[in-house]
């Protein structure tokens, strides 16, 4: 095992308990509130290094309390945080996230610092990344650095995972030839093909359209109904577990920071999307993002063992 790179957004969660969404102009009395760290580029680093992967972020915070308790999140959770700046001009990034009795959630993103990383300052990250087995890059932050960090990656010789959330609707066509493994949700999936999901053969469809564009691998999570793996022409739907869902928050994240972590294992593409399903399965059932992302002594000594 080496070590994993996340580029990407770091966030304060807001997160209010509701007994259902508002409507336009309503004023709705909440259950509960939590405030937690959250970013899906910070979840995917945090969820890799709870399974005991070597992880390096790189990311901007806000020169702020809010700032400062993400550094110290890192830190605790085991994060390298060498490469996550501060920015003395705009607010760390936040997150106002509704959640329903049935664990559904609407979130809001303000990006503020995360807005301010440069290309530069992914370039200074060049030797970690060099050393690594795996970069990891989402959409929170803007594509273009997105583009720059999967373009250092593949000519330093990197294995490149790219999920293209939160949800566009088209992608610069040169994202997915720099991409490994792609690895949208079923909402994703649809905005960036204009069709919708009415069977596993719109999704297979699908995958192979990414696979067409440009991605090597191609995995489509499927919330409960687990993910589609297609990679070397082999296409596989892997079931997930029914369970009881708290809060579904975060649980993509879970995903892709579990699967970094058992590809880092050596552990083939369709056995490490079965177990990193798993672990998301795991995250619904708590409540929050990364505070719901199971620790390894939680997890089944089976489901952490390397190839």
């Amino acid at each position: 095992m080496s070590q994993i790179v996340v580029v990407g957004a770091c966030m304060i969660d807001l997160i209010s308990y509701v007994p259902r969404f508002p409507q336009m102009g309503e004023t709705l009395h909440g259950t509960e509130f939590r405030m937690g760290y959250g970013g899906k580029g910070a979840n995917q680093a945090i969820m890799a290094a709870k399974l005991g992967s070597k992880v390096v972020m790189v990311s901007k915070v806000g020169d702020e309390s809010f700032g400062a308790g993400t550094l110290e999140n890192f830190k605790k959770n085991g994060v390298s945080t060498s490469f996550v700046y501060k920015s003395k001009e705009e607010f760390s990034g936040v997150a106002p996230i509704f959640v329903t009795p049935k664990g559904e959630n609407s979130i809001v993103i303000v990006s503020g610092s995360n807005n301010k990383l440069t290309a530069m300052e992914i370039e200074k990250a060049s030797n970690e990344i060099k050393q690594s087995s795996y970069l990891i890059c989402q959409l929170e932050i803007e594509v273009e650095l997105s583009l720059i960090a999967l373009r250092l990656a593949k000519k330093l010789g990197v294995s490149t995972i790219l999920n293209p959330a939160p949800a566009r609707s088209s992608l610069p066509e040169e994202i997915y030839k720099l991409t490994d493994i792609f690895c949208p949700n079923e909402s994703e999936a649809e905005l960036l093909t204009g069709k919708k999901i009415n069977s596993m053969t719109d999704i297979e469809e699908m995958a192979k359209q990414f696979v067409t564009a440009g991605a090597k691998s191609v995995i489509i999570t499927l919330g409960e109904n687990g993910c589609y793996v297609l990679s070397n022409g082999v296409g596989k739907h892997i079931s997930a577990n029914k369970v009881s869902v708290v809060d579904s928050t975060g649980a993509g994240d879970a995903f892709v920071g579990a699967l970094a972590h058992f590809l880092d294992l050596g552990i083939d593409i369709f056995e490490s999307s079965k177990r990193a399903s798993a672990v998301a399965t795991m995250s619904v059932q708590g409540k929050g993002t990364q505070s719901s992302f199971p620790e390894r002594d939680q997890l089944p000594s089976e489901l952490l063992k390397g190839k």
